[in-house]
């Protein structure tokens, strides 16, 4: 019989996944609990229309993050940061990247998708991989200048 999983099932599948489990097995155990609902016409459309969904939300996330890859690719971020010398006064961190780059190219970066080589402690200039989608990153050089 085949069933549409609505909650994990292990040993089965995953919530959504549309499975094939005997008879008895779907009758007495996964429909009473609620745990799979049976593939009929509509329940086939639904997920049909589901799968649909979700491969359009994915398309639309990967066209956004190839056009903040061309937006980052090859940009120089100029951070400004109080120091002495060549050291600084703190470090810069992926927080602080990611901010600077929401405010001046305007894409929005979470603070663990920023992945920098080591720690930013001197003057100088650096380099950061920006992780946007999976498989899509963008290399950031960031160069750390003296505040006036």
């Amino acid at each position: 019989m085949k069933v549409i999983l609505l909650q994990d099932v292990k040993s089965l599948g995953k919530k959504g996944e549309l499975v094939n489990a005997s008879d008895g097995y779907a009758r007495n155990f996964l429909l009473p609990r609620k745990l799979a609902k049976e593939a009929n016409a509509q329940a086939m459309n639904e997920y049909k229309n589901a799968e649909d969904s979700k491969n359009y939300k994915i398309a639309t996330e990967k066209a956004q993050a190839e056009q903040y890859k061309s937006q980052l690719e090859g940009k120089t971020l100029v951070m400004k940061a109080k120091g002495n010398a060549d050291k600084l006064f703190g470090s810069i961190t992926a927080k602080d990247i990611a901010g600077e780059l929401k405010t001046k190219f305007n894409v929005p970066v979470d603070k663990r998708k920023v992945v920098l080589n080591n720690d930013i402690k001197n003057f100088g200039l650096y380099e950061a991989e920006v992780k946007l989608y999976t498989g899509i990153s963008a290399k950031v050089k960031i160069e750390v200048a003296p505040a006036e």
